[in-house]
């Protein structure tokens, strides 16, 4: 357990280690990074990562071409952000998500450890509109898919807001996942949703909070979704 007053060395070695393993990916690293820990979650927002190259793409409108190059290069870095968070902080993701904020030039990673203590800690703790945030997020998941089988949320702190959805996948959707086609779903699925996450008033009105950057992503084997807001304060 990470004693209190170790958790912002933590949070700075985590986010000292990441960015130098995006600047070595990426040619260029991040302006700046924050790191949220509040097991079993640890989330890593960051903003300013854009390389020469993808900046020349997307003037293009070579989205697709920045995320994909995106993703192979995460699939080198996750096990490593993980091996160090180990280390360093004795967290062990069981779950990794990660999702890109281009049009602002921003990013989230979220890990998650496997504790059910603290996961149910979480599903209990309250913060002010949790119900009515909960609610609309289940509405939109219901036009986009279906309704979750179970929603939870917690606020990290008073800029980072996490939701996690669970069984979402309709048959359609395990088909195509089936059958190779697991990349084009997300990337649909995550147009739709973010599209209704963006310019919200009623998200921001019933938590009173201004959303900065909404983040989404998808683990399909488990049917999991989990959802980072980061906030600003009305």
């Amino acid at each position: 357990m990470i004693a209190l007053e170790q958790e912002k060395t933590v949070q700075s070695e985590l986010a000292s280690h990441v960015g130098r393993l995006l600047r070595e990916s990426f040619g260029k690293g991040p302006q700046s990074i924050f790191v949220s820990i509040q097991r079993p979650f640890v989330v890593f927002y960051m903003r300013g990562l854009l390389s020469p190259t993808e900046k020349i793409l997307l003037e293009q409108d070579q989205i697709l071409s920045v995320q994909h190059t995106r993703d192979l290069l995460m699939k080198t870095l996750i096990p490593e952000i993980k091996a160090y968070t180990s280390l360093i902080a004795g967290i062990h993701f069981q779950e990794f998500y990660y999702d890109w904020g281009l049009h602002n030039v921003s990013g989230v990673f979220v890990g998650i450890e496997s504790d059910d203590e603290s996961a149910a800690a979480i599903k209990h703790g309250e913060y002010p509109g949790k119900e009515a945030l909960q609610q609309e997020i289940e509405n939109i998941s219901h036009v986009v898919q279906k309704t979750p089988e179970e929603t939870y949320s917690c606020m990290l702190n008073d800029r980072t807001l996490l939701v996690i959805r669970n069984g979402i996948l309709i048959n359609i959707e395990k088909e195509l996942i089936r059958l190779g086609f697991e990349g084009n779903l997300k990337l649909a699925k995550r147009n739709l949703e973010k599209s209704r996450f963006h310019n919200n008033n009623h998200l921001e009105s019933v938590i009173n909070m201004k959303i900065i950057d909404a983040f989404v992503d998808w683990d399909f084997q488990l049917d999991k979704s989990v959802i980072v807001f980061v906030l600003d304060p009305i």
